[in-house]
């Protein structure tokens, strides 16, 4: 197979002019100069990431036994940082370069509260730099990024920056900040988003129909990507233990969405807490330890903010015109991960 070539004049080209094409209103500000030889080291430094889970994960049920996606080499010492659900309780996992070479890995961290995971290869990486971390802000909404993949065949294609602002996931998944940007990739789980300066700003999360906020009329596809930022803070806990401390927090077992202002449960994890309780899919939360939710993010952030330890919550739920009281016990999420050896 023929490794893809960094095509340095198209993406000069594209992210110099940028998007207006995509039927897009030009950049608030002038487009910011392009560093082709940054960018190119940029796109050296994604990769391919294969990964099988554990047998009898339960999260095989969601995201698959077999998966694949992207990851960036960010450390002197190959650190690649890709999207946490990519390599949850996963195994014989592998990365594959640009130059197409494979090369044997393991999960470093892999946290929950950020969505960010680290692996590290078994043997050096021959020929590739790491990439620097960088920021976007609203500031920055408007102006033309680079997003790549490790998917063979891919090249580093163009994407604006559409909106800058919070993201709650039906999975008890909640940011504060999260990067919205159009066109959309496919493939985006753990996709690289860069600015011009050839900076790692953002990793794929999801594929979705809309991201323009709801003040806006507008409908436009695109990806979500979780900030890099949101490492440096927690780096160092990520490689000392696994994980951020903000990840060691209760769990439910829930996937939930808002439909009409109300929160609605769609899914329950088999021997999960909300499972053991009696929780169903189709039930409506109305309110948790005696407290009214007026949002999904609401709801997760007080069931993070319970201390871990022996106890339950008070949930109060509607299900079939019946108001039930359900008493769910206090788990830490991070121990009902399967984890492989060595991490």
């Amino acid at each position: 197979m023929i490794a893809p070539r960094f095509r340095p004049w198209f993406v000069s080209l594209v992210l110099t002019v940028g998007l207006n094409a995509w039927g897009q209103a030009p950049a608030p500000s002038p487009p910011k100069p392009v560093a082709v030889e940054q960018l190119q080291k940029a796109w050296s430094a994604v990769v391919q990431v294969n990964a099988r889970a554990i047998e009898g994960a339960p999260s095989a049920a969601t995201l698959g036994k077999i998966r694949r996606g992207s990851g960036v080499v960010i450390g002197p010492d190959d650190l690649i940082l890709t999207i946490a659900y990519l390599v949850t309780e996963t195994e014989q996992l592998n990365i594959r370069t640009q130059d197409q070479k494979t090369y044997p890995a393991r999960v470093v961290a892999s946290d929950s509260a950020t969505g960010l995971a680290l692996l590290r290869p078994l043997y050096p990486l021959t020929a590739v730099a790491p990439v620097a971390l960088g920021q976007a802000s609203l500031s920055d909404v408007g102006q033309t990024f680079a997003v790549a993949s490790g998917e063979a065949g891919d090249t580093m294609s163009p994407a604006r920056l559409m909106d800058v602002r919070n993201f709650t996931g039906y999975w008890e998944y909640h940011l504060d900040t999260a990067l919205y940007a159009s066109p959309p990739i496919g493939n985006h789980s753990g996709a690289g988003l860069f600015n011009t300066q050839g900076e790692l700003v953002g990793i794929g999360s999801l594929l979705m129909q809309d991201i323009m906020p709801a003040s806006d009329p507008r409908s436009l596809p695109g990806n979500m990507f979780v900030p890099t930022e949101l490492l440096g803070p927690y780096l160092q806990d990520m490689l000392a233990t696994g994980s951020s401390p903000k990840s060691n927090r209760p769990w439910l077992g829930i996937n939930a969405v808002e439909r009409s202002g109300r929160i609605q449960i769609t899914r329950v994890t088999p021997r999960s807490p909300a499972d053991l309780a009696g929780l169903t899919a189709g039930a409506f939360v109305l309110s948790l330890d005696g407290e009214p939710l007026s949002s999904l993010a609401l709801f997760y952030k007080k069931v993070w903010a319970k201390p871990l330890g022996p106890g339950v919550f008070e949930l109060t739920v509607q299900e079939r015109g019946e108001t039930r009281q359900l008493q769910l016990e206090i788990r830490d999420r991070n121990q009902t991960i399967q984890k492989p050896a060595g991490i």
